[in-house]
């Protein structure tokens, strides 16, 4: 029986790993290795960088920092998470671990284009993710978004803020309803719907039914987000409407113990958002845990 299994090994998961090993908790990671931050070619907005980091290189500090503690991180992928007793079973596979209590930071995971290119569209900043992290970077660039009719309107507005120059790309035929119309409204073009995206190395291109394509500098992308919400849900938590978990102010959920943090609780997916929620609920784990006394390392 530990203290604390943390599930997710993103920035809020290691953070929470940090904060817990530094009162002397034991605690575990158990880390499928897909974190979000992975897919950041340079966040600027990321505090304490002002130079920017890639995703690749915060995971990597954030991992030495939990080495630096001896926080233990093991590679699975949790499958079931149940009430035990006084505590929690976690499994994943075959595997079982036992902790009085659970973090869940196992974030989302973005829908993407289905295309060969994905990955390195995303790494040369030609398909973007998150305007609200890198919109900046964007201006006055030809922005594309991308995605249902009746989601991007309201993304395509925000970025209105950072350029003169956004095209709405939807995947259908609608118009977006009212978000499509004050996009218009305020000079976002309305691309036909239901053509394809292409790209050339550099750019990405779209290319609609019967149309000519148009290029972009940067196109972003919302085409929804897959969640690992439901091991909340089958454990006793409670969801939003959205597929969100909801939690406290103390970043617990409607069952005592079991804590969620990061994307896969907030609408605002940011990093700094997401390690400010592994501190508040590392803290109250912590504190809500039977109290040890430290024993004299000398004896």
């Amino acid at each position: 029986m530990i203290d604390v299994a943390i599930v997710g090994g993103g920035p809020a998961g290691l953070t929470a790993a940090c904060y817990l090993r530094r009162f002397h908790r034991s605690c575990v990671v158990l880390d499928a290795g897909n974190s979000r931050a992975r897919w950041i070619p340079e966040s600027n907005n990321c505090p304490g960088f002002p130079g920017g980091v890639s995703g690749v290189e915060l995971l990597r500090r954030l991992r030495d920092q939990a080495d630096a503690v001896s926080v233990p991180v093991e590679h699975a992928t949790v499958d079931d998470i149940a009430r035990r007793g006084d505590g929690f079973e976690l499994r994943a596979g075959g595997r079982r671990w036992r902790a009085r209590r659970v973090i869940l930071a196992s974030g989302v995971a973005d829908r993407l284009p289905d295309a060969p290119w994905v990955e390195e569209a995303v790494g040369c900043g030609a398909l973007r993710l998150c305007a609200v992290c890198d919109a900046y970077e964007a201006s006055d660039l030809c922005i594309g978004v991308h995605g249902p009719a009746d989601v991007i309107g309201s993304h395509a507005l925000f970025l209105r803020g950072y350029s003169a120059s956004v095209h709405a790309i939807p995947t259908d035929d609608g118009d977006g309803g009212a978000d499509g119309a004050a996009a218009r409204a305020a000079g976002v073009a309305w691309l036909p719907g239901g053509g394809r995206l292409e790209f050339d190395g550099r750019r990405l291109g779209y290319l609609p039914p019967g149309g000519e394509a148009t290029s972009f500098d940067t196109v972003y992308a919302y085409l929804g987000m897959d969640t690992g919400a439901r091991l909340a849900a089958a454990a006793g938590a409670e969801l939003t409407g959205d597929g969100e978990i909801l939690v406290d102010g103390d970043q617990q959920t409607r069952l005592p113990g079991l804590y969620a943090i990061g994307d896969i609780v907030s609408g605002l997916n940011q990093i700094s958002v997401a390690v400010g929620h592994a501190a508040i609920a590392a803290v109250h784990a912590h504190n809500a845990l039977p109290f040890v006394a430290r024993e004299d390392a000398a004896g």
